[in-house]
């Protein structure tokens, strides 16, 4: 494996990175006190090309691969997890059209979601059905040429300002997770409606929101791939997901050491600048080190993705190794900090909320065990 990065993916980094010191930080602190959806963000993104990262020219995309998203996601997630998450789950809808999606959806949907501005969403999540996506009720039952949706979704990314997502439902019960598929549900379907949008600990610019289905009706032809297969594309969705959000995870905290280093240096007590202190400075090694190997353990699984290979374990040591750091980082960025870091009107008040989110969505920490130790035993 080659860890330097091309030219084309080193001119990546550069514009994501000063997009992000440019266009997202300024507003960072903002969009998470008043809970607002960045709009103009995300239309800026649209025009950058970084929503249509990873999906074929010929579909409308700008193409590349996961690394190219990798390097965009994180360098965004250093000034605004709530950006990062935006862009991170919005391609997720993408990945699953482009994956299991039939020609004509790739033709219609792609190009809409990747550079036509249009927002999509994954809608899996249900009251009982959070950890165990088997446990999904929400049903699609067949109805001529037509799907009848009835159930509830929660939790759901993007939800509130999606122009499609894919839900899953069951389009026959009595097969249990056998039984569950995808279904492409447009924005303003009738009997399609945003119930409540949550008040939450971080990333509280990416708006978390209800679906809820009564009698919606969309046609067949919203079915991706074919019936029943849908726990099997909820997945491989995960897996794929799962790289995103470790790449914001490694993000936050990478964000959150360069606020620390540029403290200890500013920072004088007891006579002399806080990198003269020891302590601390083994506090930067310990931050860097964890940094470093949640950051490459991620471009791993995503290298295994991009060729090919199966990387279902990958991901998920990823992004439970990238989520346990982008905890352990912040902690002691603000601890670095101290009482002024426990203040909101330093960034590592709201880094230190927005990392937690990152071991619990895209399956918990303890998921992620279950997952590594099941593919070590086998």
């Amino acid at each position: 494996m080659d860890f330097k990065f091309s030219e084309a993916e080193l001119k990546i980094q550069d514009i994501a990175r000063k997009f992000a010191e440019n266009e997202v930080e300024p507003y960072a602190e903002e969009i998470d006190k008043k809970s607002i959806f960045p709009e103009d963000t995300f239309n800026k993104m649209v025009s950058c090309g970084f929503t249509g990262i990873g999906t074929p020219v010929e579909y409308g995309g700008s193409g590349g691969d996961d690394i190219a998203k990798i390097i965009v996601v994180s360098e965004i997630a250093k000034k605004c997890a709530a950006t990062a998450a935006i862009l991170s789950i919005h391609t997720i809808f993408s990945d699953v059209i482009k994956t299991f999606g039939n020609k004509e959806q790739k033709e219609f949907y792609l190009p809409q979601v990747s550079n036509g501005g249009k927002k999509g969403a994954f809608a899996l999540t249900e009251p009982n059905a959070g950890s165990d996506a088997a446990a999904v009720k929400t049903t699609a039952i067949s109805d001529g040429d037509d799907y009848i949706i009835n159930g509830a979704k929660c939790f759901i990314t993007g939800g509130a300002h999606a122009d499609y997502m894919v839900v899953f439902a069951s389009t026959d019960l009595t097969k249990g997770v056998k039984g569950l598929s995808a279904i492409v549900v447009p924005k303003g379907t009738e009997g399609f409606s945003i119930g409540k949008t949550e008040d939450k600990m971080g990333i509280r610019g990416s708006e978390t929101s209800e679906l809820i289905f009564d009698n919606c009706r969309v046609p067949k032809s919203n079915l991706v791939g074919k019936e029943g297969q849908g726990f099997k594309i909820a997945m491989v969705a995960l897996d794929s997901a799962r790289i995103g959000v470790a790449a914001q995870a490694f993000g936050i905290a990478e964000g959150a050491l360069d606020h620390a280093v540029k403290y200890m240096k500013e920072r004088v007590q007891f006579g002399k600048p806080l990198t003269a202190l020891q302590g601390l400075n083994w506090y930067i090694a310990d931050m860097k080190t964890r940094i470093e190997c949640a950051k490459w353990m991620t471009y791993r699984a995503a290298c295994l993705k991009r060729d090919g290979e199966k990387f279902t374990m990958d991901a998920a040591i990823a992004k439970y190794n990238a989520a346990n750091t982008a905890m352990f980082v912040t902690n002691l960025a603000l601890q670095i900090h101290g009482g002024y870091g426990y203040m909101k009107e330093y960034p590592l008040e709201r880094m230190f909320r927005d990392a937690k989110i990152t071991e619990i969505y895209e399956g918990t920490s303890e998921i992620h065990k279950l997952v590594i130790s099941r593919e070590t035993l086998k």
